[in-house]
């Protein structure tokens, strides 16, 4: 009987045992296996292990549970190292992550963290680079703290924080001017930026219901706005801030009986003697006598204001009438007098045009572009206000520079000698809206000519041309392709680009001359890195952000060092969005909103990145009309296949002979199945996808370990990645 106690009393110890192992989310136990890997395993965490496990059941050191699912991580100042772990994102029910005080970090903090936080507190660790896109996901977060890192980028739109109470980014090195969706902080009580490098002005915080307000100690500017200067708690030293706006001129004090004042009868007191008729003929005189010394006071004020506004009235009229002199070519005093533009209503026709100083060779420039159908010669006004019939505001033109165009002009006729007369023997590709050809220069430069086709530019084709030209002349990134020159004349409208010998990627990939070896798997990643980051550029580092809208595997560009050059850059708004969409060539790239909409985005742009990284890793087209319907579509294809490490080996180009690293492979095809999400608001921007690369590159032994700046407009100075 003893032993059938016994018995049972272990079966239910058992049962008791095996309902504890499963009583947390296996979702949980995953993501919290791989933080305490990443962390190397560290004995402080008591009960914690690296596979499977209980942290709900077993009390795991620092963890707090509802129910089956875990709701806090809090281990601050335990001493850990290590990083965050890289699916944090499978936590769903954490309110609340504190690592403070420890020493985690010496890379940037992952992308994946859990979408539902309150509080996320990762102060004094050793973070870098760029703050997580996915932070601004979060719009359950109230309490964000990330002082005393070494964070350098702020990639966070903060328009979804509306519940956001305390906000704590002192002692980095974040720079630049605080971004625009920080007015959409609503609930912000509690701001900390100081000891940082933050630039520009605090005007964005002024409407913020702020108590406590911190930036001392950056490189602020401006004048520290009103509302702000009534919080309790503000420190503002280390700065550069103007003195604070002039106060409204105070409010004159009422009349009072003064020897100086013009008494009314409202202002007269008992003691005056006004207000009886016992004063006799004394006060009666007295009276009189104060009031002859008021109207003497009065004459005198008065007097002295009526100086100041003449003499002011004097120094204004000369001041603009020398202005006007200065104005008018060869005039003086004596012969302008009639130009006054107050006397004439002329202010218009006085406006002076800006004069340009030419080097010869500007000068050189010049003179070629006066045979061009331009107007004026030298500049060209392009866009005019909205409203032009609003009375208070003049014509808005935005003008155009030629001299500061940084390319060099050709002729027709020079490009037409290059180009044997745009031959069909020098005829290297053609799209929607031009044709380009191989030219070669006396001088045995070659350089590829892109036609534009003219009837693809809006109206007036040249003044649109020449703006085209000006903001592709202002693009500088090592994987651009890049412009050499231009030619605008006789209706002709022609680009002329640096050539690169080795072709598209799209080629390399895909059209076997025969003579070329296939793409090693370190190139592919160098390609894949390289293209990143100059989109990464358009996207994050022009002002405005620039949409590529075609970016594709024919649209890279390969020098002789496999280095990739993007082309078209600048060319969004030559084509109306739907003759892109009904290209059959971009099928395959397009994001599944644009294909419902026509409409672009930076996210879209980036749906086609990771199309292009696709074609990378399976050597297959985009879309590929001779394959099997079902695998036609190269994204359609690949997808599901991304996450099983089996099927990932069988996707992977042939022509790679198996000759990749594993884990490479594996992270290359995590960032793939990010950036071609279906929703465009999970795909990560491009600093989050050129920081994945880098990792790769760093974790993976296939190359030399590369800085991972977000905004990096530039190479190591080697100008290129050794592998």
């Amino acid at each position: 009987m003893a032993l059938g106690v016994a018995g049972v009393a272990a079966v239910l110890l058992a049962a008791a045992f095996a309902g504890t192992t499963a009583d947390t989310d296996a979702d949980d136990v995953t993501a919290l296996n791989t933080f305490y890997t990443t962390l190397n395993s560290p004995s402080q965490l008591t009960n914690w292990v690296s596979q499977n496990g209980d942290p709900c059941g077993r009390s795991w050191l620092g963890i707090t549970c509802f129910g089956s699912r875990v709701i806090a991580i809090k281990v601050p100042g335990m001493g850990l190292k290590g990083t965050l772990g890289y699916n944090m994102n499978l936590l769903t029910a954490l309110s609340e992550l504190d690592v403070s005080d420890n020493n985690l970090g010496g890379s940037d903090i992952p992308y994946n963290l859990p979408p539902n936080l309150e509080r996320l507190n990762l102060e004094k660790n050793s973070f870098t680079g760029t703050l997580p896109y996915s932070v601004s996901q979060m719009a359950a977060l109230k309490y964000l703290n990330l002082g005393h890192n070494q964070l350098s980028d702020i990639n966070v739109m903060f328009n979804q924080l509306t519940n956001v109470t305390t906000l704590d980014l002192s002692y980095n090195s974040f720079s630049g001017t605080l971004p625009e969706s920080f007015n959409s902080l609503t609930s912000l009580s509690s701001l900390y930026l100081q000891n940082n490098q933050f630039t520009g002005t605090i005007d964005v915080l002024a409407d913020l219901p702020l108590t406590d307000l911190n930036v001392a100690n950056n490189q602020f500017s401006g004048s520290i706005p009103d509302k702000l200067k009534s919080i309790n708690n503000l420190q503002i030293s280390g700065n550069s801030f103007s003195n604070s706006p002039a106060p409204a001129p105070a409010a004159p004090p009422p009349l009072r009986p003064s020897p100086t004042g013009v008494p009314s009868h409202s202002n007269k007191s008992p003691s005056s003697g006004g207000g009886t008729d016992n004063g006799g003929g004394g006060a009666v005189g007295s009276t009189n006598g104060g009031h002859r010394s008021s109207k003497v006071g009065g004459g005198i004020v008065a007097g002295i204001v009526i100086a100041l506004v003449v003499v002011g009235a004097l120094v204004a009229f000369f001041v603009i009438k020398r202005k006007s002199m200065r104005r008018q070519p060869g005039g003086d005093l004596e012969k302008n007098e009639h130009l006054s533009p107050l006397a004439s209503g002329k202010i218009k026709q006085l406006r002076p045009m800006r004069s340009v100083s030419l080097s010869p060779t500007g000068k050189e420039r010049m003179q070629k572009t006066l045979s061009m159908n331009l107007k004026p010669p030298s500049k060209i006004d392009l866009h005019k206000s909205f409203d032009e019939n609003e009375p208070t505001s003049k014509p808005v033109t935005k003008e155009i520079n030629l001299s500061s165009i940084r390319a060099t002009v050709y002729t027709v006729a020079d490009l037409q000698v290059a180009t044997e007369s745009f031959s069909a023997d020098n005829l290297i590709g053609e799209g929607s809206f031009a044709r380009v050809y191989r030219a070669q220069l006396p001088n045995m430069k070659v350089l590829a000519v892109k036609k534009i086709n003219f009837s693809s530019l809006p109206n007036h084709p040249s003044e649109f041309f020449i703006e085209l030209v000006a903001n592709i002349s202002k693009l500088n990134h090592p994987n651009l392709s890049v412009l050499d020159g231009y030619c605008s004349e006789h209706g002709q409208c022609l680009l002329a680009y640096e050539f690169y010998k080795n072709g598209s990627l799209h080629d390399f990939l895909h059209i076997s001359d025969g003579y070329s070896k296939p793409l090693s798997w370190n190139s592919r990643v160098k390609i894949a890195l390289g293209s990143a980051r100059a989109l990464e550029y358009l996207h994050e580092t022009c002002s405005p952000s620039m949409i590529h809208k075609n970016f594709k595997s024919s649209n890279i560009l390969l020098d002789d060092e496999l280095n990739p050059h993007i082309s078209d850059c600048g060319f969004a708004d030559l084509i109306p969005n739907q003759e892109f969409q009904e290209s059959d060539d971009n099928s395959g790239y397009r994001a599944p909103e644009v294909t419902m909409s026509g409409q672009h985005s930076l996210k879209s742009d980036i749906y086609s990145f990771g199309v292009v990284m696709l074609e990378l890793l399976t050597g297959r087209k985009a879309f590929d009309s001779s394959q099997p319907r079902s695998q036609q579509s190269l994204v359609r294809w690949a997808t599901p296949q991304l996450h099983d490490i089996d099927s990932l080996d069988q996707m992977v180009d042939p022509a790679l002979e198996g000759l990749y690293p594993s884990k490479s492979l594996s992270r290359f095809a995590d960032a793939i199945a990010l950036c071609v999400q279906p929703e465009p608001e999970f795909r990560p921007p491009m600093s989050e996808v050129v920081q994945s690369l880098v990792r790769l590159v760093q974790r993976s032994g296939i190359g030399t370990a590369l800085s991972g700046e977000g905004h990096s407009c530039r190479f190591e100075e080697s100008g290129d990645y050794t592998f």
